[in-house]
């Protein structure tokens, strides 16, 4: 039977995108960090990982970009999207005046600043899981605690629902996808030539000379070709501070003759070109 890892407990997200993910004949196995479940498909104790790695309000989910330049082992396998919605959740229907602590995963506390604004004697303390933090508010037993969490967390902890539905947009997706050892190289059929592009995804880092016009040199073969950069985000390279890498999707097979084309192109551009893995969109 195939096994996936995910970070939290069944009241999570990133629970449903893996049941999304794999609706039928796997094992579904809960771990407390994005770094736990990360570690254990690297090493092949789960056969999957599924972790958030965009939300369409706060942009990239750092961490998992972080983990996919660190474990090289780990290729993007799929993609899901599932709609958000965040309850504040606590031991009892208290008055909010009450909540003296507010856990959840920072990605979720950066999504409910106007709940947390509205609540200026409240402390935000951030949790590994928004299901997490619910755990940690059923465990202490504290009334003046709460946590934002998906409305399954409250079953799954006992907790009471103080308020639902708590973002500041009440249109929200997070995008998650699915980690293994292997690269996925096969694609759907017709999708082999530029036309169908947008049928596919690769997902890839790179590093340039840090130096004018480097950027604009690396990524100038796209323009030229006509493909669709879908998403480019900068992240710290923490080894050398000030410095930057920046993690890329585009639209497109990476066997398709003008995608291999231009990431050569790229590659002798930059410092560093790494490939995170393609999946079909």
């Amino acid at each position: 039977m195939i096994t996936v890892a995910y970070p939290g407990g069944d009241g999570t997200n990133s629970a449903v995108a893996a049941e999304k993910l794999f609706p039928t004949g796997a094992e579904l196995l809960s771990l407390p960090t994005f770094a736990a479940v990360a570690r254990a498909a690297a090493a092949c104790e789960v056969d999957f990982a599924v972790l958030p790695i965009e939300s369409s309000l706060g942009g990239p989910v750092a961490e998992t970009h972080d983990i996919l330049y660190s474990t090289e082992e780990l290729s993007i396998q799929a993609q899901t999207v599932i709609p958000i919605k965040h309850a504040l959740l606590a031991l009892a229907q208290v008055p909010l005046e009450q909540i003296t602590i507010v856990r959840s995963h920072p990605q979720a506390i950066d999504q409910c600043r106007e709940l947390l604004s509205a609540m200026p004697w409240a402390t935000a303390i951030a949790s590994s899981t928004t299901a997490g933090g619910a755990k940690l508010v059923a465990e202490h037993g504290d009334p003046h605690e709460a946590a934002i969490a998906p409305l399954r967390a409250a079953e799954l902890f006992g907790l009471a629902v103080l308020a639902e539905d708590v973002g500041d947009h009440k249109e929200a997706y997070t995008r998650f996808v699915s980690l293994s050892t292997a690269t996925r190289l096969d694609r759907n059929e017709g999708s082999a030539d530029h036309g169908h592009a947008a049928d596919w995804r690769t997902a890839f880092a790179f590093i340039t000379d840090h130096r004018p016009g480097a950027l604009h040199r690396a990524i100038e073969p796209f323009g030229r070709h006509e493909i669709d950069l879908v998403q480019l985000v900068s992240r710290p390279i923490p080894q050398t501070p000030w410095s930057y890498r920046f993690d890329a999707v585009l639209a497109g097979h990476p066997l398709d003759h003008v995608i291999s084309e231009t990431l050569a192109e790229m590659r002798a551009q930059t410092r560093e070109l790494r490939v995170f893995g393609s999946y079909p969109a």
